[in-house]
């Protein structure tokens, strides 16, 4: 029989028995790992002493010295090897022993709940962010670590507040230190864009980001998956950049709802300028002046635009449950599906509510609506407000599915991926998810990226598992932030617009390196003060859009590596960029720009044949290159034609003289303005000469008029001279006397003429007439001899064309 005191002594024992254990199973593996090589080098080390002193009792050769010196060197090693083990695992150990919690004072509380309130305003789309900004600012001031970051943020990206790099940079080095994640995010942004005091420095950007990556910061994996997958600043690993593309993929597969989200627009600034379409809220008043007159399409059409968002509209559930309503009431299945998926998930204004979301989604499914189908489907397979029955939803995505709807897609593949329901079937699985990663479902890239990565059902691909997780990766919320950057742009805040996209360039958003690149090139942002090295950023970001694919961003380096903006002039690298930008996105610009560079010659053989078969591509291509390329052409075919005049026996006239051909073109000018001056010339001289022939006309008579009885004389008024008088009245004015004297002489106040008699009568009617005819007014006076009459002459006007000349 066990007496009290040995009882309680015994579970005593057996608790201390217990939490030793308890203790030895709580240390780390490598831990026991390093404790059990020190006991295995103990025992060694105890049996090579034991044998050291077996040689010291007899006497030992030379050969045996030889393996005691050797034995005490290898126990002095271990000796060496045990302390230095020893000293590590107490140092891990006191790193190991938990911290004294400390309470936090109610500053901090209240810092903290200041902080949470506002980072949740901002996650939400129509809240009010300054307000959200002045929280922080207050939990900043309260020294709140977290609050002080992403104020600091704030200040770098210009949102709700303006630029203070110098700030921004200083906040980020004091909170480093203290190791936060986000301030090592902030440092290696500012040491990659050279703001704040920071040089760029890639390699220092490159050490923070690891730092920020360390510590789980989003960004900072997405950097640095993008830098291992292209190989900007380290070695090209596919590896390592699927390992920081997995993990941020899982962070936003996580947190997709069933509404996917807003819906984010990637607006490409070089191809909007090029070509501009119509403004999205024009397109919406004439959508909402339909719906005001009951339009039910344009119901639909609006409560699909509130429900995801877009360019010109943020998210507002509440709005697209009122035409969403409106649709409803009118028989529309889009509007009772749409709306059973605003009640099964919820919002900040609608409660949600399984019973009147099960109600739409029946009675869209009843009309035939594949949305209301695989909202039945998934309401089923989840059992939410019904009954779990995986055979009901199966049926329903599989309607779905066959009238093409994504969520019936996504949900097959799922289901077949996991063998919920059905048999596990990874062929059919990838067959769905290929379908929905067509329309674009988020989630239907992760299955796929997860499916390549470990090669289930199929073999395993590293490339294609980080394209598809980047691919997620990118649809995080915080692409919004692409949005935010377009409408700074829209409002004319260049700067700030610009330090977004910068942001967003370094997590790998080819958008927002074009972007970006785009704003440099054009001038616009002013943070920089220096063209020189505008031009120089501008140039690596139009590399690394260039390297994703954008054939724009490919034509725009081959510009800088032909004009040398940024960089040395490299014609071969220019070519390779225009002939790939061609090739791959049938680029016209490019096609133009290779045919140029074969025409020239330029980084590549001269071939006039090649350039253009190039010009030619790029007018099919694009219609607007229509003029540009006819202009190429007709210099094409003149400098062809010079060519054969150079082979032929006028060649002679090329090789006058070098200077003559090297300055051709000047040349060429000041013939062609000698030529134009003599025109002019000429012409001006046809005119004088013509101007002076009608002033000659004014002041001379005719040399002869028929003789003319006053019997033949017609008044004004009467008879044949009706015709004169008619074509008298549309000519100018002008009043002439002339008095004809028995001599035959004609005086007159400015000149005189002897008529000759020889000139035959039809000359002289004719002279007559005309003259009467331009005179719309002429007083004649005739003395009459009593042997033969005289004749009577009149003076032409100034607008009479006849002349007659006295030398007849």
């Amino acid at each position: 029989m066990v007496s009290g005191g040995d009882s309680s002594s015994a579970s005593k024992s057996d608790r201390e028995t217990s939490d030793n254990d308890e203790t030895t199973n709580e240390i780390p593996s490598n831990l026991r790992k390093a404790a059990k090589y020190i006991d295995d080098q103990m025992e060694a080390a105890k049996t090579a002493a034991q044998i050291a002193a077996n040689i010291q009792g007899t006497e030992a050769d030379g050969k045996n010295k030889l393996l005691k010196f050797a034995i005490f060197e290898r126990l002095w090693s271990e000796e060496v090897v045990r302390k230095k083990l020893q000293e590590e695992i107490e140092l891990l150990e006191a790193k190991q022993q938990p911290q004294e919690i400390i309470d936090p004072t109610p500053e901090q509380v209240e810092a903290e709940s200041m902080y949470e309130n506002a980072m949740e305003m901002l996650s939400k789309p129509n809240s009010d962010k300054r307000v959200a900004f002045t929280l922080i600012r207050k939990a900043a001031e309260m020294k709140h670590s977290k609050a002080r970051a992403e104020l600091a943020w704030a200040k770098v990206l210009g949102h709700y507040m303006d630029f203070d790099f110098e700030y921004a940079a200083n906040e980020f080095d004091e909170l480093a230190k203290e190791g936060l994640p986000e301030a090592n995010m902030g440092l290696a942004f500012l040491y990659s864009v050279g703001v704040g005091g920071k040089n760029v420095s890639q390699p220092l950007a490159l050490i923070h980001l690891t730092l920020a990556a360390l510590g789980d910061h989003t960004y900072a994996q997405m950097a640095l998956g993008y830098r291992y997958s292209f190989g900007i600043n380290v070695p090209a690993s596919c590896e390592k950049s699927l390992t920081y593309y997995k993990k941020v993929a899982k962070k936003v597969a996580q947190k997709v709802t069933f509404s996917s989200g807003p819906l984010v627009h990637r607006v490409r600034l070089l191809d909007e300028l090029e070509n501009p379409g119509s403004q999205e809220t024009e397109i919406v008043d004439y959508y909402q002046l339909l719906a005001d007159k009951g339009d039910v399409q344009s119901q639909v059409g609006l409560g699909q635009l509130y429900y995801q968002g877009g360019k010109a509209i943020q998210q507002d559930h509440q709005k697209a449950l009122e035409y969403f309503t409106l649709a409803a009431n009118a028989g529309n299945a889009i509007g009772y599906a749409f709306l059973g998926k605003l009640y099964l998930e919820g919002s900040e204004h609608i409660k949600a509510d399984n019973e009147t979301a099960f109600k739409y989604f029946s009675k869209a499914a009843n009309l035939g609506d594949p949305v209301g189908q695989s909202g039945l489907g998934l309401m089923y397979l989840k059992g939410l407000g019904v009954p779990k029955d995986p055979l009901k939803a199966l049926n329903y995505f599989t309607m779905a599915a066959d009238q093409g709807w994504v969520d019936g897609q996504l949900m097959l593949g799922n289901m077949y991926f996991t063998g919920n329901g059905v048999k596990a079937d990874f062929k059919l699985a990838l067959k769905y998810f290929n379908l929905a990663s067509q329309s674009g479902h988020v989630l239907a890239y992760y299955n796929l990226g997860f499916m390549h990565a470990y090669g289930i059902g199929m073999l395993r691909s590293c490339p294609a598992a980080v394209e598809f997780f980047k691919n997620v990766a990118e649809r995080g919320r915080w692409s919004t932030n692409l949005m935010h950057a377009y409408s700074d742009y829209k409002n004319y805040r260049i700067n700030e617009a610009y330090m977004q996209y910068a942001l967003l360039a370094e997590l790998g958003y080819e958008v927002a390196q074009s972007n970006a690149a785009f704003l440099l090139d054009r001038g616009d942002v002013s943070i920089f003060h220096d063209r020189n090295e505008e031009l120089i950023r501008a140039f690596y970001y139009w590399k690394r859009a260039a390297s994703q694919g954008y054939s724009a961003a490919q034509v725009k380096l081959g510009d800088y590596y032909y004009y040398g903006w940024g960089t040395n002039v490299d014609f071969e690298t220019a070519a390779a960029l225009y002939r790939k930008a061609s090739e791959q996105q049938y680029n016209a610009q490019a096609m133009f720009n290779l045919g140029y560079m074969h025409e020239k010659g330029l980084g590549m053989k001269k071939d006039w044949h090649l350039a253009k078969r190039l010009y030619d591509l790029a007018a099919v291509t694009n219609a607007d290159a229509k003029v540009p390329v006819a202009i190429a052409l007709l210099k094409l075919q003149l400098l062809a034609k010079i060519e054969s005049i150079k082979e032929s026996p006028y060649k002679f006239i090329f090789y006058l003289d070098e200077n003559i051909a090297a300055n051709w073109d000047l040349y060429m000018i000041t013939i062609l303005t000698l030529l134009l001056g003599f025109i002019m010339y000429t012409r001006r001289t046809h005119e004088q000469r013509q101007q002076n022939q009608g002033d000659n006309n004014q002041v001379q008579a005719p040399d002869n008029v028929n003789p003319i009885n006053n019997d033949n004389v017609v008044p004004n008024g009467s008879g044949g001279a009706n015709d004169s008088n008619d074509i008298a009245a549309t000519a100018p004015s002008s009043t002439t006397t002339t008095t004809a004297t028995a001599t035959g002489t004609v005086s007159s106040s400015t000149t005189s003429a002897t008529s000759s008699p020889t000139l035959n009568t039809t000359t002289t009617t004719n002279s007559t007439s005309i003259s009467t005819a331009a005179s719309s007014s002429t007083t004649s006076t005739t003395t009459t001899n009593n042997t033969s009459p005289k004749p009577a002459s009149t003076l032409p006007s100034a607008a009479s064309n006849s002349t007659a000349d006295p030398t007849e």
